[in-house]
């Protein structure tokens, strides 16, 4: 069996956050969320996750994933080190399994990463393989130590190095993979003899060799999946990678993104191919993007439906729905709950929430549709109002198919404008507009001839 233990129990002060780090987001999940992923992904049968600091939120927010909790217990009384943390599962470890360890804090490591440590582990015979990157700058990083023909010596923390230890180049990713009953065994023989006064699980690669057991190395192909974020400023890092790597597989996929570095889309976005995306483009959370469609600059779309052909710029949508060939924006807002049929045009500076509106009706500009059932090839005039609210309740309104609503008209909820019923610009409706008819509601216009000069 191949299983996992992931180590999340840190407290992550460096943080300075009152939320645990592993929950802590990149790119719109959190980051211990693509630890557990790889690993299922890399084909682990059980996954284990050791938790301390921030216990219950942590459980909380995975409770519905396939993982099995931990506890490291924390405190003055207790120890610390990664040793300690490993040894929570060590009820869990079978003599001929290959456990792999992974930290909950190294959201860029992948599933084929982890996979060719296993084929490397398995093909060698090793007792223990380590996966080692060799970095430009290896501060804070342990190294690895190896004799004269290569073969590791030992790993050394940073802490423990000495000068000539430090310069060394190739460093250890805190990933392992062990032989089970070789991980127990060592396990039970370490000590926190060192500067920290912490169980290094480094300290089973030392006990191993020892033992003379065979003991390897595998190199990590490319060095960024193995950083850790202990900082704000190392989630940041982290952040850009993953987006790189998120905006790499679209455009592979068929999608044009004008300037990846100036896009962000989450990992759960599907975009249709010969998509184009502009600039300052924000797409977020379960959104669907059809195919042919044009995302202008700086827009923003969460949770949300998008048909084949839309066209939307620099515009905000929030968990609805959009059907094929419709034009949204500039600078329109759709609010949570709206459902908009095809051929539709929502122009700049609409509002729409929780509404319906049906294939081909248009509100080219300055409106706001709100808690409305609109058919299909309505009107909707320049400053027309949806009156929902009276301070205490909503209400709905309805117009049906092919009415016309004019410019600056207000339509005062509950009420039906009926199939073709006409609107007059500047009207205030309160009454239903039956079907056909022209409804006026407003002052008559009066004039007085000469009135300016008899003020003056």
């Amino acid at each position: 069996m191949n299983i996992s233990i992931i180590l999340a129990a840190g407290e992550g002060t460096r943080m300075n956050s009152n939320v645990p780090k592993v929950l802590h987001k990149v790119c719109g999940r959190p980051i211990l969320e693509y630890v557990i992923d790889a690993s299922k992904n890399a084909n682990l049968e059980k996954n284990y996750v050791i938790v301390g600091h921030g216990e219950k939120e942590i459980k909380e927010k995975f409770k519905d994933h396939d993982i099995i909790f931990k506890t490291q217990p924390i405190g003055k009384n207790y120890p610390y080190g990664t040793g300690y943390a490993v040894m929570q599962a060590i009820d869990y470890i079978e003599d001929n399994s290959n456990v792999i360890i992974l930290y909950g804090d190294t959201p860029l490591i992948t599933d084929k990463t982890i996979l060719k440590l296993m084929e490397y582990h398995k093909k060698n015979k090793n007792n223990g393989t380590v996966l080692t990157a060799f970095l430009d700058d290896p501060t804070g990083y342990g190294r690895i130590v190896r004799d004269e023909k290569g073969h590791i010596l030992k790993i050394v923390e940073d802490k423990d190095a000495t000068e000539e230890e430090k310069k060394l180049k190739e460093t250890n990713s805190g990933i392992y993979c062990f032989n089970g009953k070789d991980l127990k065994s060592a396990l039970k023989k370490i000590d926190n003899n060192n500067a920290q006064g912490e169980y290094y699980i480094t300290d089973v690669i030392t006990i191993l060799k020892e033992k003379g057991n065979r003991v390897g190395a595998y190199i990590i192909d490319d060095p960024r999946e193995i950083h850790g974020i202990n900082s704000r400023i190392q989630l940041a890092f982290c952040e850009k990678i993953m987006r790189e790597r998120i905006n790499h597989k679209h455009m592979l996929e068929g999608i044009t993104i004008i300037n990846p570095e100036n896009t962000y889309i989450e990992s759960s976005v599907i975009i249709g191919k010969d998509s184009i995306i502009y600039p300052g483009t924000i797409l977020t959370g379960d959104t669907i993007v059809g195919e042919d469609c044009i995302i202008g600059e700086n827009s923003r779309i969460e949770n949300s439906k998008i048909g084949n052909k839309v066209e939307i710029y620099s515009s905000t949508i929030t968990e609805s729905k959009v059907g094929d060939r419709c034009t949204i924006g500039p600078y329109a807002h759709l609010r949570p709950n709206c459902n908009l049929g095809k051929d539709i045009k929502i122009g700049n500076f609409v509002e729409v929430k929780n509404s319906t509106i049906g294939d081909g009706s248009k509100a080219s500009h300055l409106a706001y549709i709100g808690d409305a059932d609109v058919g299909e090839g309505v009107n909707i005039g320049c400053g027309v109002i949806f009156v929902n609210y009276n301070g205490h309740s909503k209400f709905r309104t309805v117009v049906e198919d092919n009415a016309f609503i004019g410019s600056n008209s207000n339509l005062i909820a509950p009420v039906i404008v009926r199939k073709r019923g006409y609107v007059a610009a500047g009207s205030t409706i309160t009454d239903e507009v039956s079907e056909g008819s022209l409804s006026i509601a407003r002052a008559r216009q009066v004039n007085k001839d000469g009135w300016v000069d008899k003020k003056r």
